[in-house]
C-alpha cells in the first residue's frame, strides 16, 4: 500500500456537446469542443510543476485529449478500468429522458440495463484504486465525471449510490489523499482558473 502522503489527481475531461446538453456519454466518443479544449489547457500550470510517479488515462478521446492538453500527454498510459460507466440502452439519454419511463431512476443504484450495474461498477473501480495504491508516489487520472463519483466513493469506503452525492463538473480538479492513514477526500470539484 502506498504511504499516507499519496495524492490522487482526479481531472475530469473538458466539456463535450453531450456534457452540455446533459446525455449520458459512455461509450460514444465524442470530441472536446472549443470551449473544452481551452479550459484544459488552462489545466497545465495547475500541473506542471508536479512530478507524477504515473499517470492513467481513460481509453477515450476526450479524456486522452484532455490529458495532452494539460500536459500529462507524454506520460499517460491508457487505463481500461477508467473508461466511463458504459449506460447500455441509456447511452446518449439525459436523465430527464429515462425518468420519464423510470421513475425514481438513479445511475449510482441501478445502474443500466444492457450495460454496467452498479456492482460492476464497484468491481472495477476497486481494483483500479488497489493498482493505485501500490504506486510509490502521487498518481494523476483522467477521465469521466461518473466514474470518478464512483471512485470517490469507494476510496473512502462508501458503496457506489453514495457517487450521486459528489458532483463533478468538465475540466476540474479534484484530489484524493489521507488525513493520517484513512483515505480522504482532500479536494473536489475545483474549477480551473481563468
Amino acid at each position: 500500500m502506498a504511504s499516507s502522503g499519496q495524492k490522487i489527481y482526479m481531472v475530469r475531461h473538458g466539456e463535450t456537446e453531450w456534457s452540455l446538453s446533459g446525455q449520458h456519454t459512455g461509450v460514444t466518443d465524442l470530441p472536446l469542443t472549443e470551449r473544452g479544449r481551452d479550459v484544459a489547457r488552462r489545466l497545465e500550470p495547475l500541473l506542471a510543476d508536479h512530478r507524477f510517479a504515473r499517470v492513467l488515462v481513460s481509453p477515450l478521446g476526450r479524456a486522452r485529449e484532455t490529458a495532452e492538453l494539460a500536459g500529462l500527454g507524454e506520460q499517460a498510459v491508457v487505463e481500461p478500468d477508467l473508461h466511463e460507466w458504459r449506460y447500455g440502452e441509456y447511452e446518449g439519454l439525459t436523465p430527464q429522458q429515462i425518468r420519464a419511463k423510470r421513475p425514481g431512476w438513479q445511475i449510482f443504484a441501478d445502474g443500466a440495463p444492457g450495460g454496467e450495474s452498479p456492482a460492476e461498477m464497484a468491481t472495477r473501480v476497486d481494483r483500479l484504486i488497489a493498482r493505485v495504491r501500490e504506486v510509490p508516489g502521487d498518481v494523476a487520472l483522467v477521465a469521466h465525471g461518473h466514474v470518478f463519483r464512483v471512485l470517490a466513493a469507494r476510496w473512502i469506503g462508501l458503496p457506489v449510490a453514495a457517487g450521486q452525492h459528489f458532483l463533478l463538473d468538465t475540466a476540474t480538479l479534484s484530489v484524493l489523499g489521507y488525513y493520517g492513514d484513512v483515505p480522504a477526500l482532500q479536494t473536489w470539484n475545483a474549477p480551473v482558473p481563468r
